[in-house]
């Protein structure tokens, strides 16, 4: 007389060596292999458990429907549990064993207690349907409060907080300085980095252009530098939006997918992203807004570097790069002047002051009780 657990505890076992393989193998045609198979494989087991109940006339569709029903709910856990942290899985795995334990002790224990029960398969499957769901869940959330290979999760209600993920694009990552932000400790978290934007760079290194070539090479340098960090952790994901042929399309989608900033200094990439609800970092707006506050009337010691677009003009640099146009300036190239600041003209691009010589500001001014 065999026993209803018997069955269902050999469904157990291939069921758990596809979820664990898909796991080790989601690149590609693969995965879509491996879910077809797992697919198949529930439908067969389930022809195989209800198509031979008494009384069944079409149990062979109600057996290949329940084998697809756990076909779409092994595949929505597997999608649920791609971005989840070590202690998570860990905590699944264990809650998913007790789980599958408790549901053959209980599917003895009630074949035991009431013989009517093997004549109802149903009610076993039902077993194994509900205590290993029910395990996995409570094991995800004690080993995530716990803090088990993760951050304990103390925090309750308004007062949680989370740091949240971001993404590196190209031109962050070769311009180089959000790699002195994170020395600074400024910048904490994980960093995102998508395959797709590894790949970007390593054909700009690989350029036969020398330019390019050596942004790229650069661009792998500040990620090897970034990777040493120990308050820094990168994480290299294989996420990718085939249908979608443009890079800065691609981060914001995959910045919307999974909840996360994007750290840029694309003025256009932070413009698009923004309009999509996406939270960005520019690298430049931050730069910006920490130089230095220069007002009207402020006076400058510059050196005159070059001739300016106007007639006369003349234009110098200050030490964090802003550009300085001061007007009459040109015969004073190569020399260092002292000008008076009349105007600034603030940017999305940056900063630009506009000067006159001390000079020509004094010459202009009326003298106080002068008749």
């Amino acid at each position: 007389m065999p026993c209803p657990y018997v069955p269902l505890r050999f469904f157990s076992v291939p069921f758990g060596t596809v979820l664990c393989y898909h796991g080790k193998i989601s690149k590609g045609g693969g995965s879509m292999v491996l879910r077809a198979t797992l697919v198949v494989l529930c439908i067969v087991l389930g022809l195989a458990l209800f198509s031979d109940g008494p009384g069944q006339e079409n149990g062979w569709l109600l057996a290949g429907g329940v084998g697809l029903l756990v076909a779409g709910i092994a595949l929505g856990v597997e999608y649920t549990l791609r971005e989840a942290k070590p202690g998570a899985l860990l905590g699944g795995a264990a809650g998913l064993t007790a789980g599958l334990l408790l549901a053959g002790i209980a599917s003895w224990a009630v074949a035991v207690t009431i013989p009517a029960f093997e004549s109802v398969p149903v009610l076993g499957f039902l077993f194994l349907a509900t205590f290993p769901y029910l395990g996995l869940i409570f094991g995800i959330r004690i080993f995530t409060a716990a803090g088990i290979l993760g951050q304990p999760d103390t925090a309750t209600g308004d007062a949680r907080v989370s740091v949240s993920n971001k993404i590196l694009d190209t031109s962050v990552i070769i311009d180089g300085r959000v790699a002195d932000l994170c020395e600074t400790g400024f910048l904490e978290g994980t960093f995102i980095l998508p395959q797709f934007i590894l790949n970007e760079l390593q054909h700009i290194a690989d350029s036969s252009d020398t330019l390019k070539r050596g942004r790229g090479r650069r661009g792998l340098d500040v990620l090897a530098k970034i990777q040493k960090m120990v308050d820094i952790e990168v994480s290299i994901i294989d996420e990718d939006f085939p249908h979608i042929k443009e890079v800065d399309s691609k981060i914001v989608m995959l910045a919307k997918k999974i909840n996360a900033k994007v750290i840029t200094n694309d003025l256009n990439l932070s413009k698009v992203a923004e309009l999509q609800g996406v939270r960005v970092l520019n690298i430049n707006e931050l730069c910006n807004a920490l130089k230095p506050v220069v007002l009207p009337g402020e006076q400058l010691r510059v050196f005159v570097l070059k001739e300016g677009k106007e007639a006369g003009q003349g234009v110098a640099y200050l030490d964090d790069g802003t550009m300085i146009v001061v007007d009459n300036a040109k015969r004073f190239i190569g020399s260092t002047v002292t000008v008076v600041v009349t105007s600034v003209l603030q940017t999305q691009a940056g900063r630009m002051i506009f000067a006159r010589l001390r000079e020509e500001t004094e010459a202009q001014e009326v003298p106080v009780g002068h008749n």
